[in-house]
């Protein structure tokens, strides 16, 4: 004997629908509370976004990824940093503030290029050679045009805003 089941009627798939919607909506819309506990109102920019730096003349610009640190930062954008040295394979810049975890763990495909927030230091760490992961890595974005402005050695004023 074969059992037939009914069919969802239209109300019925139009209101799943919804209901999948609507908490993505309000958790877009929402607020949250940084690494530091201020509370501060999630992007609503569709991601990738993108980011301008620009120091001794030099300018480059970073898509950033869609997690919940990376729009933690641009949610502190436009920002004045100061840009320095660190080993022979990064560039660092020391934030304001702490950028929220949420999210986070360990990655692959480690690359020059790579702009990653560092949790101990709160730094960001743009990376012009290899590297490889370690804990308290989170990746933020990549480059967009390589990683050539960042072999200028030495300690600058770092500004940071966003492309509109």
């Amino acid at each position: 004997m074969i059992t037939k089941f009914p069919l969802p009627t239209r109300r019925a798939v139009i209101a799943t629908g919804a209901g999948l919607i609507v908490p993505s909506l309000a958790w877009s819309q929402s607020a949250r509370r940084s690494a530091t506990g201020q509370e501060t109102p999630l992007m609503q920019e569709t991601l990738p976004m993108k980011v301008r730096f620009a120091f001794d003349g030099q300018e480059f610009s970073a898509t950033l990824h869609d997690n919940p640190s990376a729009r933690d930062f641009a949610s502190m954008l436009p920002l004045d940093l100061k840009i320095d040295d660190y080993s022979t394979n990064e560039k660092i810049a020391y934030l304001p503030r702490k950028l929220t975890t949420d999210g986070s763990g360990r990655f692959g495909n480690e690359a020059p290029g790579d702009l990653c927030y560092y949790v101990p230091w709160s730094n960001l760490a743009f990376f012009h050679a290899g590297y490889r992961y370690s804990s308290g890595l989170i990746r933020l974005g990549r480059l967009d045009a390589g990683t050539q402005p960042l072999l200028r050695r030495g300690v600058f004023p770092l500004r940071a805003s966003r492309i509109s």
